[in-house]
């Protein structure tokens, strides 16, 4: 088995990682990334008045919710018992920055959580915001720091 390609088989065949004899650690991760857009499309977002109401308290529960469902979306990754998520949103001068942290006391990380929770954020503000600016750019998504497990702490280079 290749131990660096973990969701592989000995013959190469996708596979569940058996995290079943690992013990429970607490685990945290936290991912990140922006939304670009127009100067007009940022000012309606961040003060609530875009044509669909506050972009930002929905793209909060859809990136919870997401959280939440990211096993049943990416092929291979465990249902987890989260239990804390959250969203915040920071105004840039040309975008909304979303962060998003996931932890619980499991047997495997939360870092697909956190990520998965911060795209399907800002794919909610561009949803609620396509009727002021339909050329926003999602970019720059990326984990940004995961604590426990075996692995230990990681944080991403600056």
């Amino acid at each position: 088995m290749n131990d660096r390609l973990t969701h592989l088989d000995e013959s190469g065949a996708a596979r569940m990682v058996d995290v079943g004899g690992k013990p429970a650690s607490v685990r945290s991760a936290t991912a990140t990334g922006r939304i670009r857009m127009s100067a007009a499309a940022l000012a309606a977002i961040a003060d609530g008045s875009g044509p669909k109401g506050d972009a930002l308290a929905a793209a909060r529960i859809a990136g919870i919710m997401a959280a939440k469902k990211t096993a049943e979306l990416i092929p291979l990754c465990h249902p987890l018992a989260i239990e804390a998520v959250t969203v915040d949103f920071e105004i840039e001068a040309d975008a909304i920055r979303a962060t998003a942290t996931v932890s619980l006391t499991g047997r495997t990380g939360v870092e697909m959580e956190a990520m998965t929770a911060t795209c399907v954020a800002l794919l909610t503000v561009y949803d609620m915001g396509k009727a002021l600016d339909k050329a926003m750019v999602i970019e720059g998504v990326r984990l940004l720091s995961k604590s426990g497990g075996k692995s230990g702490d990681w944080r991403a280079p600056e």
